[in-house]
């Protein structure tokens, strides 16, 4: 029986090393590291509130059920922690004391610092001491772990509330390139698009550091930073295939630097991808989704440089670099079913991207699109058979509200039809 508990001993060591390298993993270490327990504990948890929004029909109440999924994740992480040293510290004690139900109630006396449970002998004692420090300083940890979440949650959401006036909501790529009519201008966009290299650099180091942070969700059930990140790369990619002369190089800067963002916590999360594809691997977009994108544009008399059938395979070598993992990111966390963002586990179609309206007391139904710092140039006229149809819209900007927002047509995801 003294072999049964020098081995249980020797296990309870091994198991406190392992909690204790986890709570360092997930509280301390920088740089993408996700613990085993982590990943049980996020599969676990996932698992439960799949199962409880399958039968929740309507994404804004799934939404209100999964905003709960993060902290849950982290509740059950400090708890399994604490049980980890509950059970490895009683297991150390097992020898010592002679019954394993003692051990166990003294190491849990000793790591919630109650006291009320102890051996007087110099081993054992000196397990109380290390369990009580262990229970301190787990806790602790978690503590502090939470301004520091937070803090990067704010950063991240300031942004992504802005993306509501800037790209409408759910963003929208082309919405987004259609407002910088009206909304922010052309000389606008390079510091637009500086701002959200920045934002990507952030959230790659912050959300591969904590990947709790992927599940916080936004306050707003439509708004999403994933699908705040997809409009402003889609948005470049866009202009960069039907007006390549004209992109700033900044939007060029925040499509690479979101490419690498969402490589970088697809590396962190444990999948595989390909980090050299081919621009004519294909995409999961539709040419018909990227027809209602142009159409978009046209609306707004867009300067493009190219036809819809030449700027078309442009915009596939762009996108076949983040498309999968975003695709992937917005499937696996359920974010709001979103234009260009592909399916999600309920099967609900893409809400409808919201177009901005030109409403001014002389046009309440809505006015022609004001032109805004410099002069557009007109909209290129295509060959018979290569035109498409356009979307009633415009908007000054200056006064904003959703009564000013109108439906855009809802979209098929890819595989759906």
């Amino acid at each position: 029986m003294q072999a049964i508990r020098i081995l249980a001993s020797v296990a309870g060591g091994l198991l406190l090393v392992g909690a204790s390298i986890s709570v360092l993993k997930t509280l301390v270490m920088p740089g993408g590291r996700i613990g085993r327990l982590y990943r049980v504990v996020g599969r676990a948890v996932d698992l439960v509130f799949r199962m409880a929004v399958h039968p929740v029909s309507g994404y804004e109440r799934r939404d209100r059920v999964l905003a709960f999924q993060a902290p849950v994740v982290l509740a059950v992480l400090l708890i399994s922690w604490l049980v980890a040293f509950l059970f490895g510290f009683g297991m150390l004690l097992w020898p010592s004391v002679g019954d394993f139900a003692a051990a166990l109630r003294e190491s849990g006396s000793s790591l919630l610092t109650l006291g009320f449970a102890s051996t007087n002998r110099g081993g054992p004692t000196a397990v109380d001491f290390l369990a009580g420090a262990a229970g301190l300083i787990v806790v602790a940890l978690q503590i502090a772990y939470l301004p520091t979440l937070y803090g990067a949650f704010n950063r991240r959401e300031t942004e992504v509330t802005l993306m509501a006036v800037r790209g409408g909501l759910p963003a929208w790529g082309p919405e987004l390139l259609a407002r910088s009519r009206f909304t922010i201008t052309t000389e606008d966009l390079p510091s637009f698009y500086r701002q959200w290299e920045r934002w990507a650099a952030d959230v790659a180091e912050s959300h591969s550091s904590y990947p709790i942070l992927l599940r916080f969700r936004s306050t707003h059930p439509y708004a999403s930073w994933l699908i705040a990140l997809l409009a402003v790369m889609d948005s470049a990619a866009l202009f960069s295939a039907v007006a390549p002369d004209e992109l700033p190089l900044q939007g060029r800067l925040a499509l690479a630097m979101g490419s690498r963002c969402l490589r970088q916590l697809a590396g962190t999360l444990g999948w595989s991808y390909d980090d050299d594809p081919r621009p004519d691997a294909g995409i999961a977009l539709s040419r018909e989704e990227f027809d209602q994108g142009i159409a978009r544009l046209q609306t707004v008399g867009f300067h493009m440089q190219r036809t819809p059938d030449e700027a078309w395979p442009h915009f596939q070598g762009w996108r076949v670099n983040y498309e999968s993992i975003a695709y992937r990111l917005a499937y696996t966390l359920d974010v709001v079913p979103a234009a260009w963002t592909g399916p999600r586990r309920s099967g609900e179609p893409p809400a409808a991207p919201k177009l901005v309206i030109n409403r001014t007391p002389e046009h309440p139904e809505g006015a022609p699109v004001p032109t805004r710092g410099t002069a557009a140039a007109p909209t290129k006229h295509y060959p018979k058979g290569q035109e498409v149809s356009t979307l009633t819209l415009g908007e000054d900007g200056s006064d904003l509200d959703p009564a000013d927002e109108t439906p855009g047509p809802a979209v098929t995801p890819p595989g759906t039809s």
